[in-house]
């Protein structure tokens, strides 16, 4: 016999829930967990983060303007494992109080200020460094416009697709087939856009693309969600292949995909960064 379809409750309670892989960390509530402080090394920016999609786009940021000569972006790039809970330390809440890596601390200035989400943290960069983003009004609003598609478009791909055909407890077909939708449909719309221009952004490499390649790229390499590549017929997507190619072959995001990294071969991984000698020995390919 099949088992009775779900019914909501009146008022929903958080004590009924099966929270899967993320049951010891999901909770209803902001706010801190356990007062410890954060670590902060001496260079201008303290970033706290993990090598995921949201976070490699900031490393990949921050290498970019060290790679075009920025001095000035030294930063110091320290680990948060999101499965132990480590976003719900009061150090960390008091720089996010979403609790979501990454979160950037600036200290170039007299006095050091916050910057969370990663869209705000590549806008912040790229106006304070004058990269990466044109000051042309129009060239301007495209960037914009594809930068913040893909964080609209990013829970679709983690928190939806991801999550429901990977990591949720039970196989729902109508949850992975909603979201395997919305991926595909996504990438559709980057292939579209990219059959007309080398980058997202026009034909110059911008934070559109910093913004979208962490989240596109593992789907192309096939690294990310088991077989969701073949799932979801990657393979079809032509000019985002294309264009994840150039991407990946960039030094700056070489390096960038690797810094908080903690999973994988030793040699691939980059726990905390503090200068460019942390790269030597790691494998960037």
């Amino acid at each position: 016999m099949a088992d009775s379809p779900y019914v909501p409750p009146k008022v929903w309670s958080p004590d009924t829930v099966n929270g899967g892989r993320f049951a010891t960390i999901n909770r209803p509530t902001a706010g801190a967990r356990e007062e410890k402080d954060l670590p902060v090394g001496e260079h201008p920016f303290q970033l706290y983060s993990l090598a995921t999609p949201n976070g490699v786009k900031v490393t990949i940021m921050l290498e970019e303007l060290l790679e075009a000569g920025h001095k000035g972006a030294e930063y110091d790039a320290w680990t948060v494992n999101i499965s132990e809970g480590e976003q719900f330390t009061s150090g960390f809440v008091g720089v996010n109080p979403n609790s979501k890596i990454p979160a950037l601390l600036d200290r170039s200035g007299e006095t050091p200020f916050r910057i969370f989400e990663s869209g705000a943290i590549l806008v912040h960069l790229a106006e304070k460094f004058g990269l990466f983003l044109p000051t042309d009004p129009a060239a301007r609003a495209e960037v914009l416009s594809w930068t913040f598609w893909q964080v609209a478009s990013g829970p679709f791909m983690g928190g939806g697709f991801g999550h429901f055909y990977a990591y949720a407890p039970e196989k729902i077909e109508y949850a992975i087939d909603r979201y395997a939708m919305e991926t595909k449909r996504i990438f559709d719309v980057a292939d579209q856009r990219l059959a007309q221009s080398r980058f997202l952004g026009g034909e110059e490499y911008t934070i559109a693309d910093i913004a979208n390649f962490p989240w596109l790229a593992p789907f192309v390499f096939g690294t990310i969600y088991n077989d969701a590549k073949t799932f979801l017929s990657i393979d079809e997507y032509k000019n985002v292949a294309r264009w994840v190619e150039e991407i990946a072959a960039r030094p700056a995001v070489k390096r960038g995909r690797i810094v908080n990294k903690v999973w994988g071969e030793p040699d691939t991984q980059l726990r905390e960064r503090h200068s460019a000698a942390d790269f030597e020995g790691k494998r960037l390919d």
